[in-house]
């Protein structure tokens, strides 16, 4: 058996994952991860993954398992690779995927390297429900989808690299939701009927815009609210305070329900369109990295994609953008067989060829001739 360090948040997941790594054995390390001044804080409601409360209820899991358990400050790498991001990312007039950032950066990228650095651990646990073999070419690890449909979170794990993966567990992968509660309660966790943590962690208060206001002193200014045909309809209150697909919170009432369709951060412009308006069956995504550390063909191959976290995976054909596109080697057009909704520049576009998660990218922001 082997030293593994678990990722315990405080919610049931992670600890359900210690305790099942601990029954099969092994030596394990609980490390609850310090990454922002929320974490100063108590959550009146116990849904956050990254409060006082929280990290107290980690700790008196750990205990009832009998496992050392130490508190690891990673503000820095946080601020760094998922919350500056982020920040830049809405202001910017795009949509970001936190989640996708820090598991990347923060748990399979520093954490990680600390666990193998400082506590000699060989891999690095989550509660995330997603599983993991090494039947992909040449014995290369295979990021699977989890048992559980419904509670799969491979959306957030797309961008494992291959040395990542090769050193991640997720315990969860087979079991279901109340499976793992059941096993919770068995073992007399604290954590067993907790409430799922459902919001942004360093969002508190469960609104964006007041991280933009605090943290990257973010001022909202007014400006043109367009429908579909250029029509001036109303004005916005500031454009980071909207992302494609959203009805809520326009301010205008033009029968037929309208929804966000473009973001222009420059002329800080909002442009609106009819629901069928979001419909595409094609956009590009960037940035792409694809797990095996290849894409599966040079130029073009199938895949499903899934534009956003539950969202149905949508059979596409994925063709290598031509030469004379920008940041060609990580940029691919999607051309899907059904049309997708409201496609967020910035958020995550992930690829399944099965259950098995090829890779993805970031839905890339239109060209004016789209």
């Amino acid at each position: 058996m082997s030293r593994v360090l678990v990722a315990m948040s405080g919610g049931v997941d992670s600890s359900v994952a210690a305790a099942l790594l601990h029954e099969q054995g092994h030596e394990v390390v609980g490390v609850w991860m310090r990454l922002h001044d929320v974490a100063d804080t108590v959550s009146e409601y116990r849904k956050s993954c990254c409060t006082l409360d929280a990290a107290d209820d980690a700790r008196r899991v750990a205990a009832r398992l009998g496992i050392a358990f130490y508190v690891m400050n990673l503000e820095r790498e946080f601020d760094a690779g998922v919350l500056r991001p982020f920040l830049d990312a809405y202001i910017g007039g795009t949509t970001p995927s936190p989640c996708v950032d820090c598991n990347t950066y923060v748990k399979f990228g520093a954490l990680l390297g600390k666990a193998r650095q400082l506590y000699d651990c060989e891999a690095v646990a989550t509660g995330h429900y997603a599983r993991r073999d090494e039947g992909g070419s040449a014995g290369d690890a295979r990021l699977l989808t989890a048992a559980d449909a419904e509670k799969d979170q491979t959306y957030f794990l797309y961008g494992l690299r291959q040395d990542q993966l090769a050193h991640a567990r997720f315990p969860l992968g087979d079991l279901t939701k109340p499976e793992v509660r059941a096993t919770a309660r068995a073992l007399g966790l604290a954590t067993a009927d907790k409430p799922e943590s459902q919001e942004i962690c360093f969002v508190p208060g469960g609104d964006y815009r007041d991280a933009l206001r605090e943290r990257a002193g973010w001022v909202p200014h007014a400006g043109p609210l367009l429908d579909a045909d250029g029509t001036t309809v109303g004005k916005h209150g500031g454009a980071a305070a909207y992302t494609v697909g959203q009805r809520k919170g326009l301010g205008v009432a033009l029968g037929a329900p309208r929804y966000v369709s473009r973001i222009d951060p420059v002329s800080n412009t909002i442009t609106l369109g009819h629901r069928e308006d979001l419909e595409t069956r094609a956009f590009s995504i960037e940035s792409a990295s694809f797990v095996a550390g290849s894409p599966p063909a040079p130029s073009t191959f199938h895949a499903a994609v899934r534009i956003r976290h539950r969202a149905t995976p949508i059979p596409a054909t994925i063709r290598r953008a031509t030469v004379d596109e920008p940041d060609r080697g990580g940029r691919w057009l999607v051309e899907t067989e059904q049309p997708v909704w409201a496609a967020a520049p910035g958020q995550a576009a992930v690829l399944y060829a099965g259950d098995v998660v090829l890779g993805g990218g970031r839905i890339a922001r239109p060209t004016q001739a789209a």
